[in-house]
């Protein structure tokens, strides 16, 4: 918990900063690297799938935040603040400003099981803490259409990367878990249901397929259609032996969950 420059919450010329003067933890600098080499590189000969990804990393216009544990409860509350934060000034940052977080890696996750458990754990663990109710518009249920992960009042799509992929390199981070947050507003105009969002996704689709050498994955879908599930997407299974057969988180409108809630002290 005592590593530099760790909690906090960046844009990109801060972190790149901090990268080139070495005022990030190891971990944290070949994150960061990791990260941009694989946003703004190729592979097959084709761009990173996701182009607004690469508009935002090579715009300067995404924010960041390292997390120095996957468990440990004073960096989950740590990165519970970061996250309102960020929901304080996102959309007045850009107008798509995602929130990538680096998590430390940990000797405790080896498997596709053990990464699956730490992203629900720390997802649990904002849902039981958070600072503001679930929102009314907002399923408790995973397994409809309209559910998706709500914090700080906000809907939004956590999205990971990690090191257990072999096939679907766009999902490959070789240093530990990633996760990157998107508040349901920075997909305003390009959302299933308009042209722009079909478009974007006709050629994100292509691009997977070409980057990855595989189909894209199954259990990609939109947001609100019938039959397709959001949970599914926010860690996509590689082994689906080792993937939860539902949804892990539980989800409640019960407010406050705890005692204690992030951004009101430990």
């Amino acid at each position: 918990m005592n590593e530099p420059a760790v909690h906090a919450l960046m844009d990109q010329e801060t972190v790149r900063h901090r990268v080139a003067s070495e005022k990030l933890p190891e971990w944290g600098i070949a994150h960061y690297e990791n990260f941009r080499e694989t946003v703004l590189g190729d592979r097959n000969g084709t761009p990173f799938p996701c182009y607004f990804g690469i508009d935002t990393e090579r715009n300067g216009t995404a924010l960041y935040t390292f997390c120095a544990s996957l468990t440990d409860k004073d960096a989950l509350f740590a990165l519970g603040e970061t996250i309102i934060e960020y929901l304080d000034i996102y959309e007045e940052y850009s107008e798509r400003a995602p929130l990538t977080v680096f998590f430390k890696p940990s000797t405790r996750t080896a498997t596709e099981a053990d990464y699956h458990e730490a992203l629900w754990h720390i997802l649990q663990f904002l849902h039981i803490h958070d600072p503001e109710p679930w929102p009314t518009d907002i399923p408790t249920d995973p397994d409809t259409p309209h559910w998706e992960f709500c914090f700080g009042g906000e809907p939004m799509f956590p999205t990971s990367r990690a090191p257990f992929y072999e096939e679907r390199m766009s999902r490959y981070c070789s240093v530990g878990l990633e996760v990157t947050f998107q508040p349901r507003g920075v997909f305003h105009g390009v959302t299933a249901d308009t042209d722009a969002g079909q478009t974007a996704r006709t050629v994100i689709q292509d691009r997977l397929e070409a980057y990855d050498g595989v189909c894209p994955h199954a259990n990609l879908g939109d947001w609100g259609i019938e039959g397709d599930r959001e949970w599914h997407q926010y860690l996509l299974p590689e082994d689906s032996e080792q993937a939860p057969p539902k949804c892990p988180l539980r989800v409640t409108r019960e407010h406050p969950k705890s005692s204690v809630s992030i951004g009101q002290g430990q």
